[in-house]
């Protein structure tokens, strides 16, 4: 048996590679276009692992899809690909569009050419997982309840609307083809093997470096944060027990605001790893001008996946945060070879020198 994944060398799809692979003997064919987030040194501990076969693609290139799909016979689809981040989005847009949607649709196209052929038994067991974001839902007042799945779409950035639209796209080639989809929709992410222009690992990054820790406006944004080893442990019990062309929503249960997500941070690296002068990191806090259209707070109810899926994250905030942090001190020489000259500039470009 084996699984294709795309955006396989990605922080989320990263990770699941690796506990999917730590945890089953069957293979995994990686698939991932090694844009600037996708990094091979994430699976370096796979070399040689033959369960493991990686291929530099894009999803949208339907001949290597479906050559691959014809090679490997996957049972499922995993698709994490995607550019993912807001304010890359706001910047350029045109990728966003053209990774997560053109791309999504693509690759839909080249799962239903290959599952209509597949012979009755492995068709009606056969899954295409998607795995998408909680910011195609808008944002939420203080008081809101949590998104639910039947929350109505309103996403509001570039980004969020190009992954509401393969959202869109995945439930019509279920509706219309017959094609056996899943949906899931997290809450922000954290944890080992994350690229540093997220809030988390760029503070952890510039706080070990003397730099500014950067926060937009008056940093009261409030995220659900999510372990994604937690996430990951999600998708695998929605590709297991899902029912076909569900959604579930994955969330940590664990709102915060960012401000107070920095200073727990620099909190644990007061600990962890003092500065030499003696000062708090804290004292490296900076606020910046809010980015466009910041959403104020994001919030998931997880309480389907829960219900009708058994699962529940095995991680608090407070301890997620550790682990990461104590990756992130541990893995220096990681960090040092995915923040390349390209990534200083975009910090620069982004946050200000």
């Amino acid at each position: 048996m084996t699984i294709l994944v795309t955006g396989g060398a990605g922080f989320i799809g990263g990770n699941f590679v690796l506990d999917w692979l730590a945890g089953t003997d069957e293979a995994v064919v990686n698939v991932d276009k090694l844009t600037y987030a996708g990094n091979l040194d994430t699976l370096q501990g796979l070399q040689g692992d033959t369960r493991h076969v990686f291929v530099r693609a894009d999803i949208g290139d339907r001949d290597v899809i479906g050559r691959l799909l014809a090679e490997h016979k996957p049972r499922a689809v995993i698709n994490f690909a995607a550019e993912s981040h807001v304010d890359r989005s706001i910047h350029g847009p045109g990728d966003f569009i053209q990774t997560n949607v053109v791309g999504t649709f693509n690759l839909l196209e080249s799962v239903r050419a290959y599952w209509n052929e597949l012979p009755a038994d492995d068709k009606a067991t056969f899954r295409f997982l998607h795995v998408s974001t909680d910011e195609v839902y808008g944002t939420l007042e203080a008081n809101d309840p949590p998104f639910s799945e039947t929350n109505t779409y309103e996403p509001n950035s570039p980004y969020s609307a190009s992954k509401a639209a393969s959202d869109h796209l995945v439930r019509a080639w279920h509706h219309t083809y017959g094609l056996p989809v899943l949906t899931t929709n997290c809450s922000n992410n954290y944890g080992p093997y994350h690229f540093p222009e997220k809030l988390i690992p760029l503070v952890i990054l510039n706080a070990l470096n003397g730099k500014p820790l950067p926060i937009y406006g008056d940093g009261q944004q409030i995220r659900d944060w999510l372990y994604v080893k937690d996430h990951c442990s999600a998708i695998r019990r929605v590709l297991e027990a899902g029912k076909v062309g569900e959604t579930y929503n994955v969330g940590g249960w664990n709102e915060k605001a960012n401000l107070d997500v920095v200073k727990t941070i620099c909190s644990l690296l007061d600990q962890l790893q003092p500065r030499t002068d003696g000062q708090g990191y804290a004292e490296q806090i900076t606020y910046v001008t809010d980015r466009p259209g910041h959403d104020r707070r994001y919030a998931i109810d997880a309480t389907k996946l829960a219900r009708e899926l058994g699962w529940k994250p095995a991680e608090t905030f407070e301890s997620g945060i550790r682990k990461t942090v104590e990756w992130y001190l541990a893995n220096q020489d990681w960090v040092k070879n995915v923040t390349s000259g390209a990534y200083r500039e975009w910090v620069s470009t982004q946050y200000g020198a």
